[in-house]
């Protein structure tokens, strides 16, 4: 009996108790809508222009990192460099226009097909079809180029909306971008 005596009062021969199940605490809540002081339609546009900003900016960053690593000729060493410096600076921009399109109440893309269809920059060919080191940094100055149109139409409609994060986001980045076309396009003058 004393091994017995350690089972439940209700425990049946197969182990198994009589009592009923615990029912679990009640599921929360939905989340509320957004309310950021933002309406929704301008919240909606805001993170249609972020989404195609952000193609735009990883598909910059794909081909800053595809030309790091291929690029060849007297300019290697500081080209090499200088590629990585802005791929690793552009990489960590990504997730800040991802994250602001999640606070505006939408999800970010993330998916290259997604990438693909957003964005406003042709897609480089593979290692066989490497361009010149010239080419390269044409190709990134118009790259970089591109990423300021595309963030100066998102960032008018953010301003129209009064929407100052994603105007003071696009800002830095137009900021950061320009520098980079003119400091590309220094070493092809």
């Amino acid at each position: 009996m004393a091994k017995n005596a350690t089972k439940s009062k209700n425990a049946t021969k197969s182990g198994k108790t009589d009592k009923p199940a615990k029912t679990l605490a009640a599921a929360a809540p939905s989340a509320p809508n957004v309310d950021i002081g933002i309406k929704d339609g301008d919240r909606k546009k805001i993170a249609e222009g972020l989404s195609g900003y952000l193609a735009d900016a990883y598909t910059l960053y794909l081909k800053t990192h595809n030309f790091h690593w291929n690029v060849t000729g007297p300019m290697f060493n500081s080209l090499h460099t200088m590629f990585e410096t802005q791929y690793t600076e552009q990489w960590t921009a990504l997730d800040d226009v991802a994250e602001r399109i999640r606070a505006l109440g939408y999800n970010a893309p993330g998916s290259y097909r997604e990438f693909v269809n957003l964005t406003s920059i042709p897609e480089e060919p593979g290692l066989t079809d490497s361009a010149d080191w010239r080419e390269m940094v044409r190709q990134l100055v118009t790259g970089n180029e591109a990423v300021c149109r595309t963030a100066r139409k998102v960032l008018s409609v953010a301003d129209d909306a009064g929407d100052d994060p994603s105007v003071d986001l696009l800002t830095q980045r137009l900021q950061t971008h320009e520098k980079y076309a003119w400091m590309l396009r220094s070493l092809l003058q």
